[in-house]
């Protein structure tokens, strides 16, 4: 599998989209909410895309709240911070909540034919963040690891694997990187008392992180995506961490401190990125496919191909049958 995860145009293939991901470069597609319509139009777009090559898998930021991409045909997911606050008052039936969100999202994205969805959030909600806010479960790194924890079982009860991030923290600055390369100047023993712990303690629950692309200047003078302290040192070595680094979209504002578009995806995969995510600029994706130099490696493959989703998945109308569906539904607080 190719280090790319690519975006596409409309709700359909189109020519230049087929060329795209016929490119041995891609791995993976990531869909958004311009590419949906309802149910029937996405299994028909997801067939399309597996069709085009095997084991490309397709991929959606779906974690609920304001970060799902499919509304209408699909169980509306809360905010991870709805679920912190009832984690207050009653932590087992939080957990329990936690577990059905992930086994509903995951199973009704599966129906459809979505391999992985990039959850859950594993940032602390310091209250100072434009684009985190209720995404995080809460301001307690121990709230945060265990709601995260069970967004994971219900997303493996379903046969789908996991995507931590941003690590290692994007909960303390209050820019988004969207828009520019925000800076956390505290130190790492600060991030390792807080933004850290969720890393640390869930270990080999995490099967992928998203690096962030924040600039920690006190650690390093590179954005954590483009780091080989942040990435290896403590990811890997520090963290022992086995699973998939996916870099944060190589298109936003944040990134392009590193470079052009091909020195931008040339210094993250360095750093030790295993995916390159680019979103949202087509001449900016045929560029990269003209002009990456990607040589694979035998760990790296192993680590990507365990992304997989694994075992049947259930179609619409199996799904509703479904006994574990109906009582996981029934648990998801009402949005």
């Amino acid at each position: 599998m190719g280090p790319l995860v690519l975006d596409i145009e409309a709700t359909a293939l189109t020519q230049d989209d087929i060329r795209r991901l016929s490119d041995p470069l891609v791995g993976m597609v990531i869909l958004f909410t311009r590419n949906y319509e309802n149910r029937d139009q996405l299994t028909k777009l997801c067939q399309a895309i597996h069709s085009i090559k095997p084991g490309l898998l397709i991929a959606v930021d779906h974690e609920g709240g304001r970060v799902q991409r499919f509304r209408e045909g699909f169980t509306a997911i809360p905010s991870m911070a709805s679920l912190g606050q009832r984690w207050i008052d009653e932590p087992e039936n939080a957990l329990l909540e936690a577990i059905s969100c992930g086994y509903v999202m995951a199973s009704e994205l599966r129906a459809c034919g979505v391999d992985f969805t990039f959850a859950p959030c594993l940032d602390i909600n310091f209250n100072r963040s434009q684009i985190i806010g209720e995404r995080s479960f809460s301001n307690n790194p121990g709230v945060v690891t265990h709601l995260a924890l069970g967004i994971i079982q219900g997303l493996r009860l379903a046969g789908m694997s996991n995507c931590g991030k941003h690590f290692p923290g994007h909960g303390w600055v209050i820019a988004d990187s969207h828009l520019e390369l925000p800076v956390d100047d505290r130190s790492y023993e600060r991030l390792l008392f807080a933004d850290l712990k969720p890393y640390r303690w869930m270990g080999q629950a995490l099967d992928s992180v998203m690096a962030a692309h924040v600039l920690y200047p006190n650690i390093d003078s590179k954005p954590a995506g483009f780091s080989e302290h942040w990435l290896k040192k403590v990811l890997r070595d520090e963290l022992q961490f086995t699973g998939v680094v996916f870099s944060d979209d190589l298109s936003m504002k944040g990134a392009l401190s590193a470079g052009d578009v091909t020195q931008r995806a040339t210094a993250a995969l360095q750093a030790g990125c295993d995916m390159l995510i680019l979103c949202n600029d087509f001449e900016a994706s045929d560029e990269l496919l003209r002009n990456l130099s990607f040589k694979d490696n035998q760990e790296r493959s192993e680590r990507v191909k365990r992304l997989a989703p694994k075992g049947e998945a259930l179609n619409w109308e199996e799904l509703k049958r479904s006994a574990l569906y109906k009582r996981s539904k029934a648990l998801i607080p009402t949005v």
